[in-house]
């Protein structure tokens, strides 16, 4: 996407303050670019990493093959995502935004490419490299995004991640188009590699356009003392040899397997946000004032994780049911699975510029939903989502070919699609405007882990598709999801209480 450059007003002092990126700080092209090229490498590797899975990696029968890559999907993203928590720390403590989010780049890219290795360790490796670079990179991007807008209003704010969250999508859009034709039709690990590419140009747009991010970033916000960093680094060691300790235990005495990962994965899924979460809350350096935003956070925290347990099944459950029981047919060609995953990155490029506009012009007749009923309304779309998967397995179901027509699939994304706009890019701003100022690193890296969450619960809840059949599987998650959303709007008061002057 060509850039806007022209006069601004932005506030003095703001970086490229004398320009815009479409009315916003001149530093948010760098960033745009920066994101846009990194979701590229990240949905074309995620777009074909179930499909490869289980025609290239897996044993045994279709069935097994196909719940065993649902599972290892869910906890893979699980991993990336909780990996955000310290890479959050790392730039909060030891080197700044700007210098994480740099070398996070460089270890993704490293990893695409030692995923077009054709070996499975290699394709082990990789991914490790890429949960390693994505937990440096994610939350530390966002914060700076953040960075950009200190001392402006709410809704510029979140108009500002609104434009960033189309960077995501436009990478994501393009990946598996290109990614995921290749993967599919000449070869995997060539679709792997092209990743790889994305990423590569990610890091030079970085580097090329860190002039027009001023300070932000620079250094950490609370220095770690040479005691706290010598202590971390024990920790590290320590839990890191406990987990090898384990896994060659659990090789050694041969009772190993993957599904043993899957659901050690899983269980810290959900026991690390509820840890961190007591221990931020407990932290000496939070001011008391800002506690009651730490328990709003958590309400936020809560409802973001079934969102994205039920979003992220797109991944997997979903493009498992677009290769198997949906007609992809357009005259004689059959166009790939993966290719439906470009379907809500191209619905959030037309949305996210009309939903931006909308939420700055409620707001400047004081008429803005607050947070917590946008994220009533997300929950509310997102159960919607699944009842309409729930009527399109029925349908597959009591079809002569056991498949649908392409319009359940795309009605189900445009649906998932306006939930993740009033969730999403409205959960980013909302981190960076309830985290205290010494802890927005560790506050995104949160945000981030409620995804990790979600789809930590993935490894266990996917597993109920097959023995409970499509339909009555999805419409199970859309009632659980829109009771949710009711109890979400009830609330809403007590929440807002909590979060005192934040809107």
């Amino acid at each position: 996407m060509a850039s806007s450059l022209t006069k601004d007003s932005a506030s003095p002092g703001t970086p490229g303050s004398e320009k815009t990126f479409f009315g916003h700080p001149r530093g948010m092209a760098t960033l745009f670019m920066t994101e846009m090229w990194e979701r590229f490498s990240w949905y074309g590797m995620r777009g074909i990493l179930v499909l490869y899975l289980i025609a290239g990696v897996l044993d045994g029968p279709l069935a097994g093959r196909e719940a065993l890559a649902a599972s290892i999907y869910g906890v893979y993203n699980a991993v990336v995502y909780m990996a955000a928590m310290p890479g959050g720390w790392v730039a909060d403590r030891l080197w700044g935004a700007r210098k994480a989010v740099l070398v996070g780049g460089i270890v993704i890219a490293a990893g695409h490419f030692t995923l077009a290795i054709p070996a499975d360790i290699a394709f082990f490796c990789g991914l490790g490299l890429i949960a390693i670079g994505t937990g440096l990179l994610k939350p530390n991007i966002s914060a700076m995004v953040g960075g950009l807008y200190e001392g402006q209003p709410s809704a510029r704010r979140d108009a500002g991640f609104t434009l960033f969250y189309m960077a995501i999508n436009i990478g994501g859009m393009a990946a598996p188009l290109v990614v995921g034709y290749l993967g599919e039709n000449v070869d995997w690990h060539l679709g792997f590699g092209v990743a790889g590419v994305g990423m590569t140009l990610a890091v030079i747009q970085y580097v090329l356009g860190g002039r027009h991010l001023g300070d932000i970033g620079k250094h950490p916000g609370t220095p770690a003392s040479p005691e706290e960093k010598r202590a971390a680094l024990r920790k590290v060691a320590l839990w890191g040899g406990i987990a090898v300790a384990a896994l060659v235990v659990d090789i050694a005495l041969g009772t190993y397997d993957i599904e043993h990962i899957v659901n050690v994965l899983a269980i810290l899924g959900i026991v690390v946000p509820i840890v961190y979460f007591v221990t931020m809350y407990r932290n000496p350096a939070l001011a008391t004032e800002d506690k009651p935003k730490i328990q709003a956070f958590a309400w936020f925290f809560a409802t973001a994780v079934l969102f994205w347990m039920i979003y992220d099944q797109s991944g997997s459950l979903l493009t498992i049911f677009a290769d198997g029981k949906t007609d992809r047919m357009i005259g004689g060609w059959e166009f790939p699975a993966s290719w439906y995953q470009s379907v809500n990155p191209a619905m959030v490029i037309v949305l996210a510029p009309l939903f931006a506009a909308l939420w700055v012009k409620l707001a400047r007749r004081d008429r803005e939903p607050s947070t917590p009923m946008k994220f009533a309304l997300a929950m509310l779309l997102i159960g919607g989502s699944f009842g309409i998967m729930g009527l399109a397995g029925a349908a597959a179901a009591n079809s002569d070919t056991g498949k649908v027509t392409v319009f359940w699939l795309l009605s189900v994304y445009l649906v998932q699609t306006l939930g993740e706009m009033c969730l999403s890019p409205v959960g980013l701003s909302l981190s960076t405007k309830l985290a205290p100022k010494q802890f927005v690193g560790q506050i995104m890296g949160l945000w981030f882990l409620a995804t990790a969450t979600g789809n930590a619960l993935n490894g266990w809840t996917t597993k109920l598709n097959a023995p409970l059949g499509d339909a009555v599987y999805y419409t199970m998650w859309a009632v659980i999801a829109v009771a949710a959303g009711l109890a979400f709007m009830m609330a809403g008061r007590k929440i807002r209480a909590l979060m005192g002057d934040v809107r």
